[in-house]
């Protein structure tokens, strides 16, 4: 088992991390920025090091910083949490070269499924369906236009090295592809440092749906069943679900044999997430993987009993799946998380500041993750996340009714939150009934005026 373990990351997940690795019996190390001084994740691990200013780029995102604290530590682990390092093929490089274990998957896996052309390549020579689309990279706007034809409108361009809805625009006619074409490759040059664009068949009505895998360094691979992430803002989560209500047995079946050889092939191991839309006649598609794991994933520990971040730990440490899962992994009933923000609940403006009162609700079946207090401040420098809530019933109706009680007991005072904009989510027929896709907020705020 590993000894000690610095987690390069903040806010929930760093303490998500820390309480795994206490139950475990490995020593944490959290690293944190000067705007952080006061975090929980810097009270309740082993030790503690200030990396740098409130800023990511001088901090959380600081390579030389995290891995100088980690020496000064002398940890034998990193775990990245989500975001900000944790898909960053070069870090896990330089982990490597320093001698600390990335709780991650290697470099060049990360670097094959970050480039996202390559890896619906990799996936499709699996057998893992994907979007009909260019086969890489388009040349140029005329190049796109020869593939929109083949393809059929309307398409989507995507950023190569893209992600969280940058260099992405949907295409309907051949007239607007050339200005899309030139808008999108510069917003991925500027975000990304990369241009290159691909094109796929764009779906006008999907569902979200994505599959959460465990692997071993021994070559094993799981599929742990599905997540719904259609509730979604700008292509943000707000609202995710385990199982999905549309993935039949046998598509899951499908979809969990073809993935365990992809995965297999390519030498994955530690945790990931294997993202699909779904169209409305029930066919899926793979668009991309995640590297990492997942803010949504309490929701999947919550119907199969398994505790993923504990599992990726022993994973890292040299264990087989045949050790760390129990002997038949099963759907235990059904879960649902709200992503808590801290931002306006109709203006989307962030909401930064302290918090005067902040009460989280309890009871069977209620898990809230966070790392907020009451008279903690939330900082203007990060992502709006300050908790998830979690519920789990013995069907999705038991589990929307804890869902709005719980959502009735938690109490935030001092900044603004989305509580509110969930529980009008919750209300909404539509929702309650299962009927949504990815575009239900679109229709669901129109509605709300």
């Amino acid at each position: 088992m590993l000894r000690k373990v610095l987690i390069a990351n903040r806010g929930e997940i760093a303490l998500r991390v820390i309480s795994a690795c206490k139950e475990l019996g490995i020593r944490t190390v959290a690293v944190y920025s000067e705007a952080d001084r006061n975090s929980l994740h810097v009270r309740f691990a082993d030790e503690a090091i200030c990396i740098g200013p409130p800023r990511p780029g001088d901090s959380y995102l600081n390579v030389p910083a995290v891995i100088a604290a980690a020496e000064i530590a002398n940890v034998d682990g990193i775990h990245p949490g989500y975001g900000l390092l944790s898909e960053n093929a070069n870090f896990a490089e330089v982990c490597r070269v320093s001698n600390i274990k990335f709780i991650g998957p290697p470099p060049e896996v990360t670097r094959l499924m970050g480039e996202k052309e390559k890896a619906r390549q990799a996936m499709k020579a699996a057998g893992v369906p994907i979007l009909p689309g260019s086969d890489g990279v388009v040349a140029d706007a005329e190049d796109a236009l020869k593939w929109a034809e083949s393809v059929g409108y309307p398409v989507i361009l995507k950023a190569k090295a893209g992600g969280g809805g940058r260099g992405m625009r949907i295409v309907r006619s051949a007239e607007d592809l050339p200005g899309l074409y030139a808008a999108a490759s510069q917003e991925a040059a500027n975000a990304f440092g990369n241009g290159e664009m691909y094109m796929e068949k764009f779906i006008e009505r999907p569902r979200h749906i994505e599959f959460q895998i465990l692997a071993d360094e021994h070559g094993s691979v799981e599929v742990l069943f599905e997540r719904e992430c259609s509730i979604q803002r700008r292509h943000q989560k707000l609202i995710e679900e385990a199982p999905s209500l549309q993935v039949t047995p046998e598509i899951r079946e499908r979809i969990t044999k073809t993935l365990k050889k992809c995965l297999g092939d390519i030498g994955y191991w530690n945790a990931g997430t294997i993202e699909f839309l779904m169209d409305e006649d029930g066919s899926i598609y793979f668009i991309e993987m995640n590297t990492r794991i997942q803010v949504e994933h309490p929701v999947t520990e919550a119907i199969t009993g398994v505790d993923l971040v504990k599992a990726q730990l022993r994973i890292a440490s040299g264990e087989t799946l045949k050790e760390i899962l129990p002997p038949r992994l099963g759907i235990r009933g059904h879960a649902i998380e709200c992503r808590i923000n801290a931002e306006h609940p109709r203006k989307f403006t962030p909401s930064a500041g302290k918090i005067t009162v902040f009460n989280v609700p309890g009871g069977n079946g209620v898990r809230v993750d966070t790392a907020q207090y009451a008279e903690g401040v939330v900082p203007p420098y990060y992502d709006s996340l300050i908790a998830k809530l979690i519920v789990h019933g013995k069907d999705r109706a038991e589990a929307m009714a804890r869902m709005e009680r719980a959502l009735s007991q938690f109490v935030v005072q001092g900044i603004e939150t989305s509580i509110p904009l969930h529980q009008e989510i919750f209300a909404d027929e539509d929702f309650r009934a299962g009927n949504f896709d990815t575009k239900f907020m679109e229709r669901f705020l129109a509605k709300r005026g």
